[in-house]
């Protein structure tokens, strides 16, 4: 929420995949208007290796693993694979490579549809690689909602 606060409350989380939402909608609106000159093999493997790299390997070790702790290095791979910056550098040297192509925007439909419709965002190395509610977050969201700032702050 800001600087100090760093914690989104159930209103401001759906505030947030709003706009992500927004994003998709724009990104998959120019996507279907230029459907007919979209690479389909291109946007496959566009929108495809983003999991095959960043998701897939850790839900395999996490679903592997008897206690369902994995190494840190699927957090980063999800991490990575699933930010706006390293899509967009990806894109960019797509363009250099290749020049521009319609089926680019699977990228950002794919980031843009994993927070707006499933609320994944980055994942923290002190959570559950698959979503499960962590007790303290659970904990501080009903504290933080039933405490006003001026209150909390006096404590």
């Amino acid at each position: 929420m800001d600087g100090h606060n760093l914690c989104q409350t159930p209103t401001t989380y759906r505030l947030l995949r709003l706009e992500y939402l927004f994003g998709l909608l724009v990104a998959a609106g120019f996507f279907l208007a230029h459907l007919t000159e979209v690479r389909w093999w291109a946007a496959a493997v566009l929108f495809l290796y983003v999991d095959l790299i960043g998701y897939l390997p850790g839900a395999v070790a996490y679903h592997r693993s008897p206690d369902r702790r994995i190494s840190r290095v699927y957090y980063v791979l999800y991490n990575s694979m699933h930010s706006l910056s390293v899509q967009g550098a990806v894109l960019g040297a797509w363009v250099l490579v290749h020049g521009w192509e319609w089926a680019l925007l699977v990228l950002p439909i794919h980031l843009f549809g994993d927070r707006a419709l499933f609320g994944n965002f980055v994942k923290s190395f002190t959570v559950s690689f698959e979503p499960l509610p962590h007790p303290s977050v659970q904990s501080a969201l009903r504290d933080f909602a039933s405490v006003p700032w001026h209150q909390a702050a006096t404590r």
